[in-house]
């Protein structure tokens, strides 16, 4: 039986997260990365429009990440620092800044996030908020299949005032 090829093309998944694995491991395991496209903007200054990018899907992680030349280019307001631990096992203090309008899969909500890295990283936070799914198998985020139309909610232990 021949291996399916990897759905984003011969490419080495390890390359960007500074691993050199051999080029045959994306075609043969299925193994790879799950991106994709974001819009990010700025809902205090409108005017400056929304900004689309290609992110990096990670239910590791608990914030939005982005770089500084963004969270510059959309004029975020930085309020807070944040201790952040990343892979490798290092401390780094970090700007959290916001609030960002943030659009996936044609859902939105509004977040904060830590200015790290050179490449945006989309968290569990986000994602739990906008009930976006990572599908290993179809290396993409998807709505949850229980609620495709509208993020889904839970909020137990409230009681619903009735009239």
């Amino acid at each position: 039986m021949k291996p399916q090829p990897f759905p984003h093309g011969n490419i080495n998944p390890g390359v960007q997260c500074g691993i050199d694995f051999p080029s045959w491991i994306g075609d043969c395991c299925g193994m790879g990365l799950v991106t994709t496209m974001v819009r990010l903007g700025n809902p205090r200054k409108p005017e400056l429009g929304s900004l689309e990018r290609k992110a990096m899907a990670d239910s590791g992680a608990l914030h939005l990440c982005i770089p500084a030349s963004l969270a510059q280019e959309l004029e975020l307001e930085s309020g807070q620092k944040r201790k952040v631990a990343t892979a490798d096992g290092k401390s780094h203090e970090c700007d959290y800044v916001g609030p960002i309008t943030l659009t996936v899969c044609g859902r939105e909500c509004f977040t904060g996030a830590i200015v790290i890295g050179d490449e945006v990283l989309l968290g569990a936070v986000p994602m739990e908020d906008m009930d976006l799914w990572i599908s290993p198998a179809q290396h993409r985020l998807v709505p949850n299949p229980a609620s495709p139309d509208i993020p889904l909610s839970v909020a137990k232990g409230l009681r619903v005032l009735r009239d």
